[in-house]
């Protein structure tokens, strides 16, 4: 036998891969979103006016999985091509763009940073438009897997930039107590 895996082989070894990537990037993407309170359920969020382009609320809940499935399929094949050249950096700003994904909703719902969020979901963006080009030299199909999250993060960077332009001042935005007082 030669030291050449077989196509079986190869498939098994990315599937185990997969089996890990999937499943940590959804988890970590979970509770990146827990520990901020993201979504609609967010009463400084709530209180936000929100641009005309905002997606209803599930909407969120549907793509953000679809997207870190993705991510992760597409991180498994990179990982799986052993010895393919560029593989070391394509992983690195893999990996740093997922650490600015996970911090963005950190920043924007949990601390109302608003504009450092933007700059989050930027750098987000342009890193992750490199990390497609370089996962494109190494496995092209690992690129594609990238492109709905490409356009998703462009979309978010104008809601981001739009939420900005219509709460001047979100970062001091205190959302109004729903009490029970009593004005006589």
């Amino acid at each position: 036998m030669t030291g050449i895996a077989s196509k079986s082989q190869l498939r098994m070894s990315y599937l185990r891969f997969a089996l890990f990537t999937v499943p940590l990037i959804l988890l970590l993407g979970i509770v990146s979103g827990r520990i901020a309170n993201s979504g609609y359920d967010n009463a400084w969020f709530a209180a936000l006016v929100k641009p005309e382009l905002m997606p209803p609320g599930w909407a969120f809940g549907v793509v953000w999985p679809i997207l870190y499935i993705l991510l992760g399929l597409s991180i498994a094949i990179i990982l799986n091509a052993r010895g393919a050249r560029g593989r070391g950096l394509a992983v690195g700003l893999f990996a740093v763009q997922m650490l600015l994904n996970f911090a963005w909703s950190p920043v924007f719902f949990g601390m109302h940073q608003v504009r450092t969020a933007l700059v989050i979901i930027l750098a987000m963006l342009a890193l992750s438009i490199v990390v497609a080009v370089l996962f494109m030299r190494i496995r092209p199909v690992a690129a594609y897997l990238m492109i709905p999250y490409i356009a998703w993060l462009s979309f978010a960077a104008i809601l981001n930039y739009q939420v900005i332009q219509l709460n001047p001042d979100a970062e001091t935005l205190v959302p109004s107590q729903g009490g029970a007082d009593i004005i006589l």
